[in-house]
């Protein structure tokens, strides 16, 4: 490759231009999904590490492993834990490829890092759709419950309706709110048995709200 001014060659525009690719298609999909880390969030990932893995060549240094590491800051931003759940994991996974595929690039490894990013997007969508079915025949659904008085009879009355519907439950939270029982009860199993509950529900007195 010829080396244009400023010291830049062909080579380092065409992995330049792959990181922009790869973390663009990438980045597409995650915006679509509104998530936090987005279409410029991984395209930036992307060519950040490239740029890092191709200083560090330059340097005669090999490809800069500790990209993994201040990738791992990143990751860690897009997680969030409540006390019940988890969030993020998936687009932090994301990131962390996005830095594997600039990683790849930077190296030359051009094939490696344009298929890497296609398979990864047979990973988010296409199993996506797998991810559904199983979603329907075992969903989950967090149920959150005021009753109007603080008599734990009305929470083990919730329980019983829940196993009458051929469902599981695990109480994760209970207390008491100005004289009301709250309870978080973690439903899981079918998806139609899920949403035939919730009826049930609506037609106990004793519910405040859920």
């Amino acid at each position: 490759m010829q080396s244009l001014e400023f010291g830049i060659s062909q080579s380092d525009l065409i992995k330049v231009a792959v990181a922009v690719f790869c973390g663009s298609v990438m980045g597409l999909e995650r915006q679509y999904k509104n998530k936090t880390a987005g279409f410029r969030t991984i395209i930036l990932i992307c060519l950040g590490s490239t740029i890092f893995t191709m200083i560090s060549q330059r340097a005669g240094q090999g490809v800069n492993i500790n990209l993994v590491t201040g990738v791992g800051f990143i990751g860690a931003g897009v997680i969030f834990k409540d006390n019940i759940s988890v969030n993020g994991l998936t687009t932090a996974a994301v990131i962390w490829v996005a830095a594997a595929i600039g990683m790849a690039n930077g190296s030359g490894n051009y094939m490696l890092a344009i298929i890497s990013t296609f398979v990864t997007l047979v990973v988010l969508i296409i199993f996506n759709y797998f991810e559904g079915y199983l979603d329907k025949i075992h969903h989950e659904k967090l149920l959150s419950l005021v009753f109007d008085s603080d008599d734990f009879e009305n929470l083990q009355m919730v329980e019983n309706i829940i196993h009458k519907h051929k469902l599981r439950s695990q109480v994760r939270l209970v207390n008491k709110n100005n004289g009301c029982l709250q309870a978080a009860i973690f439903v899981t199993g079918h998806k139609k048995q899920i949403k035939k509950l919730d009826e049930a529900l609506l037609a106990i007195k004793q519910l405040k709200s859920f």
